[in-house]
């Protein structure tokens, strides 16, 4: 299921608990533009606060949730997207709050204003408090999505700014619960956001403590470190014998320096027991440093393994596409299929580089796929102006299987839409594209 439709349910979800709420069991008395403006307020609440709940329970990386969503890489999807929903959610539920002076001004003085709702007794002399404290929450959270936008911030410095988030939340919460109506708490919607707010809580203690994800760490050593051609580090690691082993095509949250935290990296082997590669490419300040900073014999953590990228849950006939760095999944399954070369399904994979003569991968990916009889590789070099579109896929993979068309991609994002457009215009609609969503920022 796409990451818009799991948020569109759960936002669907939240709104009936509140449409039942105002239309059937409380519907609120006075002028409509003021009834318009108090509900609304109620409602972007509602939906601000049910995301950010989800939110930090995603924050948690939840292994039970892959199958579901189609691995960790879609929980992060997940997590980003209502991120970004409900801080937006959360700037117009803040602005419609402080607009009422200026409604005032464009339609006079409300002749019949909603009364003011009764919140629990508890929390009463807390109203002005929670006011207060919500909007400064608002101010740093539209901070934080501005600088989680904008790429170009130092991955440490935000993952800094990202750890004040469980903080935020809390005050969120008790903001929420202090201007809640209490005749909500008996009824479906306080009872969906009380569970909600409840789960967010408790995902926020681990999130304080750094203990995110410490029950799948396990510790390691760097075997070696190689520099190759594009700006790509190899790194081998050997785990500790409680490492439970990883299926190729997954991924893991790899911690070199405590200091900078743990990075997400597609394991680039397969299983071999306690040893790892992976192959890292420069794209920031950190990973620049790699080749020269880790030395044989370093202690290494690794979290994981996490994703669902399977090839052996696709079709018999398979289209396979990497751009760039995204090779590293598809070396894995050409590796793991060495020993049981019949087991590969008949595959079409196409490799898109900038410099094929530079590019380190391309003569290890003929060795492998040279002992795989259902693999034919193909590769597109940019600097002979070589360009793969949908109209190469479809060439490739004709008279390989009478099937709808099963691509697995893993590559630049703009790189995967510019195909999915390319097969919908040519009327594959019904092609199967299952992407490796890596992003987890």
């Amino acid at each position: 299921m796409k990451t818009r439709h799991i948020l569109f349910i759960f936002l669907g979800v939240l709104t009936l608990g509140w449409a039942w709420d105002a239309w059937v069991l409380n519907p609120m008395p006075g002028d409509a533009i003021w009834v318009v403006r108090k509900q609304g307020i109620y409602l972007t609440g509602v939906w601000a606060m049910g995301l950010m709940s989800l939110i930090m329970v995603l924050a948690t990386r939840p292994a039970w949730l892959e199958s579901a969503l189609g691995g960790m890489d879609r929980v992060y999807r997940l997590h980003k997207w209502a991120g970004i929903l409900a801080i937006s959610i959360g700037i117009v539920h803040w602005l419609m709050e402080i607009g009422g002076g200026t409604l005032r001004s464009l339609v006079g003085a409300a002749v019949d204003k909603p009364p003011k709702v009764a919140v629990l007794d508890i929390l009463q002399t807390s109203h002005g408090l929670a006011k207060d404290v919500g909007e400064w929450a608002i101010y740093a959270l539209i901070v934080s999505l501005a600088i989680t936008l904008w790429k170009a911030f130092p991955y440490r410095s935000w993952r800094l700014l990202h750890r004040v988030m469980p903080l935020l939340y809390l005050i969120l919460v008790f903001h929420a619960v202090a201007l809640t109506p209490a005749a909500w708490w008996l009824q479906p919607l306080g009872l969906m956001l009380g569970l909600l707010m409840l789960a967010g809580s408790l995902s926020a203690i681990p999130a304080l403590r750094h203990r995110i994800g410490r029950k799948r760490r396990y510790a390691g050593t760097i075997e070696s470190v190689r520099p190759l051609e594009g700006g790509i580090t190899e790194v081998n690691c050997t785990l500790e014998a409680d490492w439970p082993g990883h299926r190729a095509g997954q991924f893991a949250f790899v911690t070199f320096d405590p200091r900078e935290g743990a990075h997400p990296y597609t394991i680039a082997s397969a299983h071999r027991g306690t040893r790892l590669s992976f192959q890292i490419k420069a794209l920031g300040d950190y990973t620049r440093t790699l080749a020269h900073s880790l030395k044989a014999g370093q202690p290494v953590t690794v979290e994981g393994p996490y994703g669902r990228f399977d090839h052996r849950h696709g079709a018999a006939a398979q289209v396979w596409v990497a751009g760039g760095i995204g090779i590293t999944p598809f070396l894995a399954w050409l590796e793991s299929l060495q020993h049981q070369p019949d087991a590969a399904p008949n595959v079409q994979l196409h490799y898109c580089v900038r410099d094929a003569a530079r590019d380190p991968f391309v003569a290890r990916l003929r060795m492998l796929c040279a002992t795989l009889s259902h693999v034919t590789l193909h590769v597109y070099d940019a600097s002979h102006g070589q360009r793969l579109d949908a109209q190469a896929l479809r060439q490739a993979s004709r008279g390989q299987s009478d099937e709808p068309l099963d691509v697995w991609f893993c590559g630049p994002a703009g790189m995967a839409r510019y195909l999915e457009d390319g097969l919908a215009r040519l009327g594959l609609k019904d092609a199967t594209v299952h992407r490796e969503a890596f992003e987890m920022r």
